[in-house]
């Protein structure tokens, strides 16, 4: 991936995630099924470059966030009225919206 096509590859992912509606979630796969890629190279972008936008929106494909999100992540998820577990896990049913059906 040449440096003009990485920096194109980031532009896409961070404006999928900020497509994400408050008190909803993505994973990382179901961005990288619409962008292509991995789900490890949407975490990559997310990780290097996704401070400007709602993290706390793209998680794993269980409801989690890594280790060190999780209790900075309930605070925007208590705001936002996402459904999540005591454990921190996003309630995915309820929760998860489709980058491929945005009008969901």
């Amino acid at each position: 991936m040449s440096a003009v096509d990485a920096e194109e590859y980031v532009e896409r992912v961070l404006a999928c995630v900020e497509q994400i509606p408050p008190g909803r979630v993505s994973t990382y796969g179901a961005i990288a099924a619409v962008i292509g890629g991995g789900p490890r190279q949407v975490g990559s972008v997310m990780a290097h470059h996704g401070g400007p936008v709602p993290w706390w929106r793209v998680v794993r494909a269980d409801g989690s966030l890594p280790p060190s999100h999780d209790g900075r992540a309930t605070a925007h998820y208590d705001d936002e009225g996402t459904p999540y577990n005591s454990n921190g896990r996003v309630q995915m049913r309820e929760a998860f919206w489709d980058p491929a059906e945005p009008d969901d």
